[in-house]
């Protein structure tokens, strides 16, 4: 790899094994087939990545689209505990099979293969990044409409490893309203446009409070950034998700899918 790639191949003329990687995206599962695929993404843990992917997940599906996980946060899975899944995969011979949520969206997991949800995965990073392009090509994912890819913060190896095997039709950034998420923002879009992939758009989690008792708006982490970010990045879907104990207490529960206030409709329509 040349010490000013830019990992984006289209553009480069270098013959070196980065490019000869890249260049070819890896194939489904013969007996797969997913129509589009959406990365979920986000410079810094903790901001709400896997919320968003479970409630989008849910829109799609309630519209009538065939919906996928494919959850590649495989050091700190948490899909399946917020649709509250528990029957392990299995192969039938042609492949892995995805476990069904009651919606009926297929998820794929590392911890729906291992033993105990709670056993720790110590991998290092190429073998993670491995995992994570066989639950693209192993797993059976059967007349997909849409997937949404979970990553795990950051812009290193899992990113990079779905950008560059996956046909990632376009990103999903999640953001918190920190001044310093601002920042965080600008590394996943920089990234994005490097590896030429376009981001569908923004999503502010934790963005205000809504008082129980009077209705007022409280906005705990500081006043929305999303207007801000939006308008600097040119883009123009965003959403809102507040802050919202029931949704904490329905994801602990695993019923993710009976949340009855939907934040993301609108955000959803356009995928």
């Amino acid at each position: 790899m040349s010490e000013n790639c830019t990992h984006d191949c289209s553009t480069c003329g270098e013959n070196c094994a980065e490019r000869e990687n890249a260049i070819q995206k890896d194939e489904l599962n013969e007996f797969s087939s997913v129509k589009k695929v959406y990365g979920i993404v986000s410079g810094k843990g903790g901001v709400g990545k896997s919320l968003v992917t479970s409630l989008l997940a849910c829109e799609t599906a309630r519209s009538g689209k065939k919906t996928a996980i494919l959850d590649a946060d495989i050091t700190g899975p948490s899909v399946p505990k917020a649709f509250g899944l528990s029957t392990r995969a299995f192969s039938d011979g042609r492949g892995i099979l995805p476990v069904e949520t009651r919606l009926g969206i297929d998820v794929m997991s590392i911890n729906l293969l291992l033993e105990n949800e709670t056993d720790p995965v110590v991998w290092r990073g190429p073998i993670i990044a491995g995992t994570v392009k066989q639950f693209w090509t192993d797993v059976i994912w059967e007349h997909e409409d849409i997937m949404f890819i979970d990553m795990p913060p950051g812009t290193g190896d899992v990113p990079l490893t779905v950008f560059q095997s996956i046909p990632v039709d376009g990103i999903i950034v999640v953001t918190s309203p920190q001044d310093l998420v601002s920042m965080i923002v600008e590394k996943a879009v920089n990234m994005a446009k490097m590896m030429n992939i376009p981001v569908y758009g923004v999503v502010e989690n934790m963005s205000y409070f809504t008082c129980p008792d009077c209705g007022k708006k409280h906005f705990i982490y500081g006043e929305s950034k999303l207007e801000q970010i939006s308008s600097r990045f040119g883009i123009t879907n965003t959403a809102r998700i507040p802050i919202d104990p029931e949704a904490a207490r329905l994801v602990d529960s695993g019923k993710i899918e009976e949340y009855p206030i939907r934040p993301l409709e609108d955000f959803a329509k356009g995928l």
